[in-house]
């Protein structure tokens, strides 16, 4: 039987023993797989390497533009779009910002995962040269992770709202002065000529996504590279979130991400995002989790789904 994977998993009653215990009553969701076709969300604008995973990974869908992840999520939410992608992690940068925080309640599943690799453009309108350029615009991020070349050329860092905007801006400026950092694809849309590619200082730059949807999409549990996706709360007590993922260790559950965050504006109440592989129906995955909801005030799948051939290749190189 498959987990409901947006109801919180039911806790047992303190006191009682893992071993042997039955698995908390779930419903079966929705299991007939997430779209290719249709309209897929992203926060930004035409061009943005959030733009640059969608056509991607869902070469088939059309791309919706949104001023912010809240507008992406309600996009899919209202059925004006099938998917969302969102950026949860960037191998430099760390976590992107207010999406864990979204994600419990969305009202979405995540139904699939994208790496993306980041490659850096040196954009400019046509006309313009490296020795004519005086300034490089981008988002904040995006500039500190092209330093060389801004040494190297004597640019002077302009920030902004985001790489696409930056592009965009620079074509309506149409000077020779101004170059963007942006992508392959921003420079194709907004017809500016790529001065340089691949600028980054890291050849390893890589933004991950969840893919979201209305409807959970969970394989078979006996499908290979499964990853699941939960938040949990644990109680206000000592030791307690060593106590809630030791069931993790003792199963053999390999946990790749967990993150804490505060809520409700308490400094006492923290909730985790969690990653881990398999599935909430094998034995390994069933056994940790039920161990986790003794020792948590709330836990949640928000989805399984199949690990990208990215996030695979990685392990097998290990």
């Amino acid at each position: 039987m498959h987990a409901d994977h947006n109801r919180p998993l039911r806790r047992r009653h303190a006191g009682g023993s893992c071993a042997g215990a039955r698995s908390p009553r779930r419903t079966r969701p929705v299991t007939k797989p997430a779209a290719t076709e249709g309209v897929i969300a992203f926060q930004g604008l035409p061009g943005a390497y959030s733009d640059l995973a969608c056509r991607t990974a869902y070469p088939k869908m059309r791309t919706l533009p949104c001023p912010s992840f809240e507008d992406a999520i309600a996009a899919v939410r209202e059925g004006r779009a099938q998917l969302a992608m969102l950026p949860c992690e960037n191998s430099l940068a760390g976590r992107v910002p207010d999406i864990h925080r979204l994600l419990p309640d969305s009202g979405l599943y995540v139904v699939a995962e994208q790496f993306q690799r980041v490659e850096h453009c040196l954009l400019a309108p046509k006309g313009a040269t490296l020795a004519g350029l005086k300034r490089a615009r981008s988002h904040a991020v995006a500039l500190g992770q092209v330093r060389n070349v801004l040494r190297e050329l004597g640019l002077e860092p302009v920030i902004e709202a985001d790489t696409a905007g930056a592009a965009a801006h620079v074509a309506e400026l149409g000077g020779t002065e101004d170059a963007a950092i942006a992508s392959a694809l921003a420079a194709e849309i907004y017809g500016l000529e790529i001065l340089r590619r691949n600028v980054e200082d890291a050849p390893h730059n890589t933004t991950r996504f969840y893919v979201m949807a209305r409807e959970a999409a969970p394989p078979p549990p006996d499908t290979p590279g499964l990853m699941t996706t939960f938040v949990f709360r644990v109680r206000n007590v000592p030791a307690a979130l060593y106590k809630a993922l030791g069931g993790f260790a003792t199963n053999g559950v390999n946990l790749t991400k967990l993150e804490s965050y505060m809520v409700g504006g308490a400094f006492t109440a923290t909730q985790f995002l969690c990653d881990v592989e398999g599935h909430p129906e094998q034995g390994p995955l069933r056994r940790a989790l039920e161990e986790l909801q003794f020792f948590s005030r709330e836990t949640r799948v928000l989805g399984v789904y199949r690990a990208h051939p990215y996030r695979l290749q990685m392990a097998s190189g290990d």
